[in-house]
């Protein structure tokens, strides 16, 4: 019994000391939270009153602003508590290295999509051609584009639609 109550107090002082760090560490989290979405409100705000044409390429960035700064946060919060981030952060080095081996194609497509939407070398209702693919673009993703040609719906990928020369045959609005 005496040895369980000298545990329970070596807990409880941990605790005391434990407590204040994690306190810190969560508000320090927090303020990023809430920062990164009051940031991206702003930036979804911003964009459609000065570039409403490229909806979707702001909500990219807008997203993307979000993540860093909640990523930020995390890390910064653990360093306060204590944890040692120089490792973290090489392992995520490492990780986001060989993830990036790994997707390289779906990276490609994203990016390639990401291009899309700002450049706009087409838009919904567009009659293209690309890669021997023929139709409407009905939709636009980060992923894919749509087509829609004779009844079929064909996804090409956005990496193929930015290596490959497209031709806007007619313009339907």
């Amino acid at each position: 019994m005496e040895q369980l109550l000298k545990e329970l107090q070596a807990l409880t002082v941990q605790i005391r000391l434990f407590a204040p760090k994690a306190g810190v560490a969560l508000l320090i989290f927090l303020s990023f939270w809430l920062v990164s979405f009051v940031l991206k409100a702003l930036i979804r705000i911003v964009g459609d009153k000065f570039v409403p044409s490229k909806k979707e390429a702001i909500i990219l960035l807008a997203q993307s602003i979000k993540g860093v700064l909640i990523a930020l946060g995390a890390v910064m919060a653990l360093g306060k508590m204590g944890i040692n981030i120089t490792a973290l952060v090489a392992g995520l080095g490492l990780t986001g290295f060989a993830l990036g081996f790994a997707l390289k194609d779906i990276l490609s497509n994203v990016l390639a999509g990401a291009l899309i939407l700002i450049y706009r070398p087409f838009e919904q209702n567009d009659r293209i051609l690309v890669a021997g693919f023929e139709g409407i673009v009905t939709h636009i993703d980060l992923r894919y584009t749509t087509l829609e040609a004779e009844g079929k719906k064909i996804l090409i990928p956005n990496s193929t639609l930015f290596t490959n020369a497209i031709s806007v045959l007619k313009v339907e609005k």
